[in-house]
């Protein structure tokens, strides 16, 4: 069945009951968002050889119709649609975001030098800098508006900070500006940084 057919009544109720130029914040909590997934078989006209299972999910709500789909080797007799979509597909579309945030953020991608081992350092020291700051994000952002914040984010935020550094026999102070936005969130990780306990 065609399923912009089977929810125009949906979307005719709607347009009945309120005008286009109206505030629709409050019609949207009117429709539920409903989640369908589905198997298919499905082949191309010239690449591919042979059918393939088709995974596809349907969500439908207030902001509309969104299909994705995920091509697998996986029988439908072994994993369900469902469960192959959100534990195989989406984890691993997760994983996928790590090694991103590390290349785009942390700059891993660029081993430009001559030399095999010098760009095996320079990787090395990048997966270094991923695993600090994702610590960081562990245990010194939780319950803050950047506990699930990119590294990207992280950096621009709390790290690239302009600041004056006073260096004296017992202590080194930083000194931010006043107007800075994240002074609170920096305040609370400054405080969670002091009670890890040292394990050198």
């Amino acid at each position: 069945m065609n399923m912009k057919k089977k929810l125009a009544p949906i979307t005719e109720l709607m347009d009945s009951l309120f005008q286009k130029k109206e505030d629709l914040e409050e019609v949207k909590k009117l429709v539920p968002i409903s989640t369908w997934y589905r198997s298919i078989r499905y082949k191309t006209e010239k690449s591919w050889s042979c059918q393939r299972r088709v995974v596809t999910k349907v969500c439908y709500g207030s902001d509309g119709l969104k299909m994705r789909q995920v091509v697998t080797s996986l029988p439908a007799s072994k994993i369900p649609p469902s469960k192959l979509y959100t534990k195989k597909y989406c984890p691993r579309g997760e994983m996928e975001n790590r090694i991103k945030e590390q290349q785009l953020d942390l700059l891993a991608h660029r081993t430009s030098t001559q030399t095999f081992q010098s760009n095996q350092l320079r990787l090395w020291i990048h997966s270094w800098a991923y695993v600090l700051i994702n610590a960081f994000r562990q245990h010194c952002l939780k319950k803050t508006s950047l506990a699930k914040a990119t590294v990207g984010r992280i950096r621009l935020n709390l790290l690239k900070l302009g600041a004056r550094i006073k260096i004296s026999c017992r202590r080194i102070i930083i000194a931010i500006a006043s107007a800075c936005p994240y002074q609170d969130i920096l305040s609370i990780a400054n405080k969670r940084i002091k009670t890890i306990p040292d394990t050198g």
